[in-house]
């Protein structure tokens, strides 16, 4: 089937665009967060394309006060990647690679209209190929942009005026595990492990994004760290990147992180100290209802409210988060810098460092 993204000199293969290789799990995504500069208020949105399941979905959560209000919204898509929309919930490019608009009409008294102005051309991040033996579990290329928010947020009859919030907005396109899960698990069968830790930072003069994915002893599969200087954007990659984590006794998730690397001129270190928790299931992560991908009928809207600050740590359906982070960059010459930004984590089975060893067993 010929659709309206054809018309673009985009192809990467000799078929229609509609059509994105075999495999059923591709997608395509985009993904915003923004927080005030208190960090007491938090607006994070994903809506995702899944070609070979016919499906759009797309989900809009305000955090307040411990508080998540989320929106979930999914329709069939009928082949169209062009139109990006779900329900009351719309993504438009303004301006690829500077400016998105995100729009969620009024639902559940929740309703938005932000503009997210990148600070930076996008970082493309090392591409993700995760094997369980011979299966591709992911096979993913990211680019990540940090961004300056404008707009407004009105919440049950509350207008909130959003004005140079910093965030993140990233694309992520690939193969990763989406909608019904697969019935016939990976041989032979071995307890789940997934290490994942991604802190995109904001500074006055620089971005920091880090990253890592890690096997069970420690070592990674995928790591990077990248120093972005706003005023001449320069990329630099730091090498030798690593990450120290301390965790909150009884959970698995980090109450300080030290993340470093080196530059051409020495050792570039962000000191993180972990504030309010937004869980990503108020956006579709792991959902059990509204998860990606998953088929909901030819046009479905809900709404959801979460108790995030009384969430239960322990629960499996809680691991997957972004801490509010305070940070403070430390960069080769002495100076030192204060941001904000959060600390992306989902922990799943051993990881030695850590001192896990089962599922979910905590620190």
């Amino acid at each position: 089937m010929l659709s309206k993204a054809d018309d673009y000199p985009v192809h990467q293969r000799a078929e229609p665009i509609a059509t994105a290789g075999t495999d059923r799990n591709f997608y395509d995504r985009y993904f915003f967060n923004a927080q005030s500069p208190d960090g007491t208020q938090f607006l994070a949105a994903a809506l995702g394309v899944y070609p070979h399941l016919n499906i759009i979905d797309a989900a809009v959560c305000w955090m307040e006060n411990g508080k998540q209000h989320s929106v979930f919204a999914s329709r069939i898509l009928n082949m169209e990647r062009m139109n990006t929309h779900a329900g009351p919930i719309a993504v438009e490019i303004v301006q690829p690679l500077k400016q998105l608009r995100l729009q969620l009409g009024e639902t559940d008294g929740l309703s938005a209209d932000l503009l997210f102005e990148g600070r930076h051309h996008p970082i493309e991040e090392p591409r993700f190929t995760w094997r369980q033996g011979p299966r591709t579990v992911m096979d993913v290329t990211r680019m990540t942009q940090n961004v300056v928010a404008q707009g407004h947020v009105s919440v049950n009859g509350v207008r909130h005026a959003i004005a140079d919030w910093r965030g993140t907005r990233d694309r992520s396109w690939g193969v990763r595990p989406i909608g019904a899960a697969d019935p016939q698990p990976a041989v032979p069968v071995a307890l789940p492990q997934f290490f994942w830790l991604w802190a995109p930072l904001n500074f006055d003069r620089h971005c920091l994004f880090f990253h890592s994915n890690d096997h069970a002893d420690g070592s990674a599969w995928n790591r990077s760290a990248l120093l972005v200087d706003l005023e001449s954007g320069a990329e630099t990659k730091l090498a030798a990147p690593a990450a120290q984590l301390s965790y909150r006794k009884g959970s698995r998730r980090v109450s300080e992180a030290v993340l470093s690397g080196n530059g051409p001129g020495g050792r570039v270190e962000a000191r993180l100290v972990g504030g309010a928790n937004f869980h990503m299931h108020g956006i579709g992560y792991g959902h059990p209802s509204f998860g990606h991908g998953a088929w909901r009928g030819d046009l479905d809207v809900k709404a959801e409210h979460f108790d995030s600050a009384g969430a239960d740590v322990a629960s499996p359906g809680n691991a997957h988060i972004q801490s509010l982070v305070t940070a403070e960059l430390r960069l080769a010459d002495g100076s030192v810098h204060a941001g904000r930004g959060v600390l992306e984590q989902l922990f799943i089975g051993p990881h030695a460092p850590s001192g896990f060893r089962d599922i979910f067993d905590p620190a």
